[in-house]
């Protein structure tokens, strides 16, 4: 491997040397065992003293990641950060710190203004602990989004709450292996067992979901006479649907439920003067005769359950952390 230093920098030739050699180290291209150039050589290749490459070579011993053998050189040791460099996972890693200065420079934030905002929050980090990781696994993009922004806002900072559909966990090795390795999967109680055997070994918590506050008022409005069609792109769903729908729109009696790939579905909504909609079963809108009332039924993860299910795992993290600390 050949090294080279820019002698326009302000970067002083030695860190500028040391730098590159951890680098090579730490991302795998001079992996365990392999021979570094000799003293002489190195500094003849980059053009600096020989006793620059020394003090180097002498840095990066006593920090564990170089190791001389008698008569034979110096050689990158089997140290902590040459063997993560020999991953095979460490390559998405790699890409994700890039994708990552990417977006700073984008942002116009210079590299030394990232270094101290990136050396802040590892600082943080340091002194809190980890943050536990907690995924929420639904079936549509854009409400699995929502549900997650709720169980953020309710849980606050102390984890990482992100949405993933099952679809994408089905067809994604990289993602599912992610997911494997979360602290907590959040779901529906009729995905569970599809979730379960997805993730193995993993923690797959079910919790209730509810209606948004719109969709109960627009349940209660409902007119009590009014023939109202409940639709669900999922038949498995269509019980929960219904139960919710009479929860809070106990007032109609006239409620009838199809799966939105019911091929009578165009003829069952005809006579009715209100659609209820399951988030994922929109198909079912353009079927419906001109000036029927259409709502949809939206979720919302269950406060309650929240503060039940998902919350103690951060409540147990911070225990553990302080007893740490203690000790």
């Amino acid at each position: 491997m050949e090294f080279f230093l820019n002698r326009h920098s302000e970067i002083p030739i030695r860190r500028q040397l040391r730098g590159m050699i951890e680098y090579a180290i730490s991302f795998g291209d001079l992996g365990i065992g392999a021979a570094l150039p000799s003293v002489r050589d190195l500094a003849e290749q980059v053009g600096v003293a020989p006793m620059t490459v020394s003090q180097v070579y002498a840095e990066l011993k006593r920090d564990g990641l170089v190791e001389t053998r008698t008569g034979a050189g110096t050689f990158v040791a089997d140290s902590a950060r040459a063997q993560m460099a020999a991953r095979t996972d460490i390559t998405e890693l790699h890409g994700a710190i890039d994708r990552l200065l990417d977006e700073t420079d984008a942002r116009g934030i210079g590299l030394d203004e990232f270094r101290l905002l990136f050396n802040a929050r590892l600082d943080h980090r340091l002194a809190t602990g980890r943050r536990r990781t907690i995924v929420v696994a639904g079936l549509f993009d854009d409400a699995t989004r929502s549900y997650a922004d709720a169980i953020a806002a309710q849980i606050g900072p102390g984890a990482s709450v992100q949405p993933v559909t099952v679809e994408a966990l089905e067809t994604d090795p990289a993602l599912r292996s992610r997911t494997i390795a979360a602290d907590m999967v959040v779901t529906f109680l009729t995905l569970r067992d599809r979730l379960v055997e997805l993730l193995p070994g993993t923690k797959v918590v079910p919790i209730r979901f509810i209606p948004s506050e719109p969709t109960r008022l627009a349940l209660a409005s409902i007119d009590p006479m009014a023939p109202v069609a409940v639709v669900s792109h999922f038949p498995s769903f269509l019980p929960i649907l219904r139960f919710g729908v009479q929860r809070f729109a106990a007032h109609c009696q006239d409620i009838l439920t199809i799966s939105e790939d019911d091929p009578t579905l165009a003829d069952l909504l005809g006579g009715r003067e209100v659609l209820i909609h399951a988030t994922g079963a929109e198909g079912s809108i353009a079927l419906a005769r001109p000036g029927i009332t259409i709502i949809e039924y939206r979720h919302i993860p269950d406060p309650g359950d929240i503060d039940r299910l998902v919350k103690p795992l951060n409540g147990a993290t911070a225990q553990q952390t302080n007893r740490k600390e203690v000790v």
